[in-house]
């Protein structure tokens, strides 16, 4: 009885074998037939399904150098057993004109169509509706397997493009420390498996408010041309690419600054609740002159940035220092106060500022001969609280590897330049009082940094915010504001002109 019930099973899964077997072969057949129907070229009928998935490997294998992803691809075919998936969907949908017209139009994105081989693949599909120039079944394994190849990379190219941006911001910039998600197998392989590939290019088509009025300047500038719009073109196509880089704020509190536009926003609900002049750092493209003529060995503008440039970031905002003491960089030090000191002997007094050796302070530093050569090297300094600390009464703190935060200033009068790259690179607030309440809001903590201040001493401790808030500190030199206007700044750290060259190079 058992030897009969094995055979049975055994009988059941040869018949479910031979029929999955015969369904795969006859699946691959009939591709042969649509991609003749689909042409208009007999030739394709003549296509063997196993050989075609031999010359689908050799030219997967061959071309592997194009890809952008080219492990991903390699995994993915032969996971698909080299089988012309792509094409199978486009042909069945009738929807290769359709997906040709989208890869065309990326020059509505600030693109090229050239980095998706768009051209390309034009002129493989009519070529190979052309009886005259593709007749041999040879000609239809080389061009149909170049063909999928091509769509393949596309849609997965253009997936990573329009939902992660063409450029890696952490690839180009050297001063970049903004979680920024970028594509992966998963985003790769969720766009071969696309059902429906037109709909699927259709349904990834950015949406924001921002990037659609953007799109729109940028064909009616583009349809106009001339040397008066230039600029702004070039503006837009590299802001457009920032805005689909994934490291947008998304919470319901969170403060940004915007270095091009010295501006603090604390948003609210995705609006701004406070806004205030900032001061960041001195950058190498203050003049805006666009004198960066550095390359790396690709041809494209290297990112060099000047010591004093206020870095891209994301952190938390997780407490405040009253009445701090200004902890005085080395580089600063040597640069700067050393000089002054040499200059004028009463010039650490009149600022209050100590001078420590081996961690002592040194009781009479006007003995110090500051000329000699790295004086300022054998030493550290501190500034003491008061109203002439160049952080001000207040310092938010959040944790990064730049060391820099947002802070008070003496120096009020800096507020009132048109270009505010003037500090050493942290971010130093117009109204520090007004940031504090908008974090901490108005209850005893926010009375207890009043008081502090009032008193001129620095706390025994940091006062932690009751909830830590996001801190973004950005580079967008065009954005949509809350009236629906675009507005344009200059490029004061040359940060567009080093993506412009990198966007560039991808066309």
């Amino acid at each position: 009885m058992k030897k009969h019930h094995h055979a049975l099973v055994l009988s059941l899964l040869c018949v479910v074998l031979l029929s999955f077997i015969s369904s795969c072969g006859n699946k691959n057949a009939e591709f042969s037939k649509l991609a003749a129907k689909s042409t208009g070229n007999k030739v394709f009928k003549q296509m063997d399904p196993e050989v075609l998935a031999e010359k689908l490997k050799a030219k997967q294998q061959a071309m592997t150098k194009r890809f952008r992803n080219p492990k991903f691809m390699a995994a993915y075919y032969e996971q698909q057993e080299y089988q012309p998936v792509v094409l199978q969907k486009i042909f069945s949908e009738k929807q290769m004109d359709s997906v040709m017209a989208i890869l065309d139009s990326v020059g509505n994105h600030g693109l090229s169509a050239n980095m998706f081989n768009a051209a390309k693949i034009r002129t493989l599909y009519t070529d190979m509706k052309d009886q005259k120039k593709l007749n041999s079944v040879e000609q239809a394994y080389d061009s149909l397997t170049e063909l999928e190849l091509l769509l393949a990379a596309a849609i997965t190219d253009y997936g990573d493009v329009m939902q992660f941006g063409a450029v890696s911001p952490r690839r180009i910039y050297a001063q970049y420390y903004t979680e920024t998600k970028r594509p992966d197998e998963k985003s790769f392989t969720t766009s071969l498996n696309a059902e429906n590939p037109k709909e699927y290019l259709d349904s990834i088509q950015p949406k924001d408010k921002a990037y659609l009025t953007m799109q729109r300047e940028l064909k009616r500038l583009s349809a106009f041309g001339g040397t008066n719009n230039e600029e702004a073109i070039r503006i837009l196509m590299v802001n457009l690419e920032r805005m689909r880089w994934q490291n947008k704020p998304n919470g319901d509190k969170y403060v940004l600054v915007n270095i091009p536009d010295f501006t603090l926003d604390v948003i609210e609900n995705g609006k701004s609740a406070l806004k205030m002049k900032v001061c960041v750092g001195e950058g190498r493209n203050k003049d805006y002159a666009d004198k960066l003529v550095e390359y790396d060995e690709s041809g494209v503008k290297k990112d060099r940035p000047f010591n004093r440039e206020t870095p891209q970031l994301n952190s938390l905002i997780h407490s405040v220092q009253v009445n701090p003491v200004w902890n005085i960089p080395q580089s600063i030090a040597s640069n700067e106060i050393s000089k002054y000191a040499a200059a004028d002997p009463y010039y650490l007094s009149n600022n209050n500022i100590d001078v420590y050796q081996n961690g002592k302070i040194v009781e009479d530093p006007e003995t110090i001969d500051w000329s000699e050569d790295g004086a300022a090297k054998k030493y550290s300094f501190k500034q003491r609280p008061g109203d002439d600390n160049s952080l001000g009464k207040i310092k938010f703190l959040f944790n990064n590897q730049s060391s820099v935060y947002l802070h008070d200033t003496p120096a009020k009068k800096a507020f009132d330049l048109q270009v505010r790259a003037v500090s050493h690179g942290c971010v130093r607030v117009e109204e520090p009082m007004k940031l504090a309440q908008a974090l901490f809001g108005n209850g005893n903590q926010y009375q207890t940094i009043q008081n502090a201040m009032q008193t001129g001493q620095p706390q025994a401790k940091d006062m932690g915010l009751p909830s830590k808030v996001p801190v973004y500190l950005t580079y967008n030199t065009c954005w949509l504001d809350e009236s629906g206007k675009l507005q344009y700044r200059k490029d004061v750290y040359g940060l567009d002109i080093v993506l412009y060259t990198h966007l560039q190079r991808l066309g």
